[in-house]
């Protein structure tokens, strides 16, 4: 049986003064047309922007790609899932008889999607403040583990050994194009690698700039993947 909303609100410390945003974000559209799909895609938003907003201060000395990177391994399917487990948000999901039948309530996509929900309506209905103070609560231990030691290395290196550590082939780079004069050229190059169906492309001045910025993109999905846990 489905446990009351209000119940979920006091266990996360919140109250809300329109409780019916709470019900939408627990909703799936496999129960009703009023669901929960828009919040999630406010609460998605937010939760990325606050995420980096936190990890920009934490990590003064980091470039973009290496935040980017960070980023990933906390605000992606798996993590969120996992998250939502811990506050037993599945409880209090309000699906349709088919999801119920099948587990819906057990599904990663389900469970995170219904997590960035809530942080859509807690938008809604207190303000970025008060959203922030609680996207950063839960994200607290988390981000507090965070180190740069293992970002150091350039991306195609990282690529390399994460590739290696899994028994894979190593990342492939093709050249797809090299324009300009010898003293002002443009490389653009594809990277592909067996755990990711699409490839990346990266481009510069050079073809190993080219290349590191086609494998940094590519850690960025590979993180960014329910699947793959880098």
């Amino acid at each position: 049986m489905t446990r009351h909303p209000e119940t979920l609100a006091k266990k996360l410390g919140l109250c809300f003064s329109e409780p019916s945003l709470l019900k939408r974000a627990l909703t799936h559209r496999s129960a009703e047309n009023d669901n929960n799909e828009r919040l999630e895609f406010l609460g998605d938003a937010i939760l990325g922007f606050v995420i980096a907003e936190r990890l920009y201060q934490k990590f003064p000395e980091a470039d973009e790609g290496v935040l980017s990177r960070l980023r990933a391994t906390l605000v992606n399917q798996t993590a969120l899932a996992a998250l939502a487990r811990k506050l037993n948000l599945g409880d209090y999901l309000i699906l349709g008889s088919g999801e119920l039948k099948s587990g819906g309530y057990r599904r990663d996509s389900i469970l995170s999607d219904a997590l960035e929900a809530i942080m859509g309506a807690l938008l809604l209905d207190q303000g970025i403040d008060a959203c922030r103070r609680w996207v950063l609560s839960l994200f607290a231990e988390s981000i507090e583990r965070l180190s740069l030691d293992d970002w150091k290395k350039d991306p195609k290196t990282r690529l390399q050994e994460l590739m290696q550590s899994r028994g894979l082939e190593l990342p492939i780079y093709i050249l797809l194009s090299m324009e300009g004069q010898p003293h002002d050229q443009h490389f653009r190059v594809e990277c592909r690698v067996p755990l990711v169906a699409e490839s990346s492309q990266g481009e510069g001045s050079s073809r190993k700039r080219a290349e590191q910025q086609a494998a940094e993109k590519m850690l960025v999905r590979m993180s960014e993947e329910s699947n793959i846990n880098l």
